[in-house]
């Protein structure tokens, strides 16, 4: 099949984001550049992942079991990588001491007491808020894509307090990415979650984004890949909450 320039200049960063954030088989690894000019895709993901993962939990009837099943989809198909930065993140926020050790305790290789506390308080949040919503397909669709809008506007206005992943990525990101990003999330109009429910999915996001920013800035002295991914982790709860809350899915 014959892929145009245009085709090929749009489905290479896709491709690159999808290999970045996910394990699906998608063929020889791409120029991951290609991605890095383009962070304001972010949200692309958001739709294959909470699309899988609302998917494969679609048709088990049981709410609490469709719930655990559409989490564990979602853990699976990303590779578990965004719960590894929550976890990290967990530990520096529960660090005490300076900062130095905050950030030592973010970027080590263990998982102490704080992480297993952040992971399992937010995977309890998601859970619970899956199990009141009927139509869950299209609010973990909504809460993926949020939360990796998220991720896309930490990208663009964290700065990073080392090299790694986030400062390649920040270096490339312009201060209207986010906006860019925004656009990629105005199909969810289009979904029976409605105005209200999204309105109150945005306003989440946004307060969501400001207290990592804020955080992040106070304790680490900026942001790396890890308080990103924790970042979307957050989001994609603290969003299936309001929704849950918001009675958004109710037959």
């Amino acid at each position: 099949m014959y892929v145009t320039p245009v085709q090929r200049k749009f489905l290479g960063p896709v491709l690159a984001l999808l290999q970045f954030c996910t394990v699906l088989p998608l063929g020889a690894p791409q120029d991951f550049e290609q991605f890095g000019r383009r962070s304001y895709l972010y949200p692309i993901a958001g739709y294959v992942t909470g699309g899988i993962a609302g998917g494969v939990a679609f048709l088990i009837p049981d709410p609490s079991i469709r719930a655990a099943v559409a989490l564990a989809a979602l853990l699976l198909v990303t590779g578990c990588n965004h719960l590894d930065g929550l976890l990290d993140f967990g530990d520096g926020l529960m660090a005490h001491g300076s900062r130095e050790k905050r950030v030592q305790a973010l970027t080590d290789r263990q998982i102490g007491a704080g992480g297993v506390a952040m992971g399992v308080t937010v995977l309890l949040l998601a859970y619970s808020a899956l199990v009141s919503v009927p139509h869950l397909f299209w609010v973990v669709l909504a809460a993926e894509v949020f939360a990796k809008y998220a991720m896309a506007a930490l990208t663009a206005w964290g700065k990073p307090f080392r090299e790694g992943i986030q400062s390649y990525l920040h270096g490339f990101s312009k201060p209207a990415f986010p906006v860019y990003a925004a656009v990629f999330c105005l199909p969810l109009l289009l979904t029976p979650i409605g105005w209200t429910g999204l309105a109150a999915a945005a306003g989440a996001t946004l307060a969501a984004l400001a207290l990592m920013l804020l955080l992040a800035r106070r304790l680490f002295g900026g942001v790396n890949g890890d308080v990103v991914g924790a970042t979307g982790m957050i989001t994609f709860a603290l969003v299936l909450v309001v929704l849950a809350l918001a009675g958004t899915g109710a037959a």
